[in-house]
């Protein structure tokens, strides 16, 4: 399950740059680690009017590292904010202002995996649920050898831990 948290940054200047390296901040280890989803930019209501601001990302693609622009927005226009859907699943991202003063402002969603601590607790409880389940069989059959087979009823766990209904055909009657 991953937690997720409001991302907003803002670049202010001429070639304001910032990055988004959560693991570089020493962040924990996390199972599904980071991911940067980018909503909107918008310009801020300082900027100066008419002059054209160009946000530009660096980040990996499956092979290596790409810069592209991704908004242009001018103050005082029409193009004042743009809606996006960008998805940075593996840090550094670069976000540059490579024209303009800005303020622009990025928002979004950082997603964040679950420590690894989390799985290694849960597979420990994995364990001690089988062996709770094996031990409770060899007491279950004991007991059952008592009762003709057609009354027996299995319970099976299935992979989320939760036990199905039973079917029981006498309390339909």
């Amino acid at each position: 399950m991953a937690d997720e948290y409001f991302f907003a940054l803002t670049l202010k200047g001429a070639k304001a740059s910032e990055v988004w390296d959560p693991e570089a901040k020493g962040a924990e280890d996390y199972q599904g680690g980071h991911k940067l989803i980018i909503k909107q930019a918008l310009i801020g209501p300082e900027a100066t009017e008419g002059e054209v601001n160009v946000v530009q990302v660096e980040a990996m693609t499956w092979k290596d590292s790409v810069k592209i622009p991704i908004a242009s927005l001018k103050a005082g226009g029409a193009n004042n904010q743009v809606l996006l859907d960008l998805s940075f699943p593996d840090p550094p991202v670069t976000f540059s202002l490579v024209q303009g003063n800005g303020p622009v402002h990025i928002i979004g969603h950082h997603l964040i995996g679950s420590p690894i601590e989390e799985f290694d607790e849960m597979d420990e409880m994995e364990e001690e649920m089988i062996e709770d389940e094996e031990g409770e069989e060899g007491a279950e059959e004991d007991e059952d050898d008592e009762e003709p087979k057609s009354k027996k009823a299995k319970t099976v766990n299935n992979s989320k831990g939760k036990t199905p209904v039973k079917n029981n055909s006498k309390a339909k009657k």
